[in-house]
């Protein structure tokens, strides 16, 4: 069961890895993502949240899985 546990949380930060900056790449071509002088907008700033949020998830989730591996 611990290593089921592991396989779940490694995919599942593989998955954050991969997901996130390739959407956060869309976010920062969006319209929406710099006001009229070039400035970041909350959009940008939310998004971007939201993506260190995922990929510090993603890390945690790594070592949970090697924890439970050793």
């Amino acid at each position: 069961m611990l290593v089921f546990a592991a396989v779940v949380l490694f995919i599942g930060a593989v998955f954050n890895v991969i997901a996130w900056p390739r959407f956060f790449q869309r976010v920062a071509k969006d319209t929406r993502a710099r006001d009229a002088s070039g400035r970041p907008t909350t959009f940008w700033r939310v998004h971007f949240i939201l993506m260190l949020i995922g990929l510090a998830i993603a890390a945690a989730s790594v070592v949970a899985a090697v924890l439970l591996l050793v």
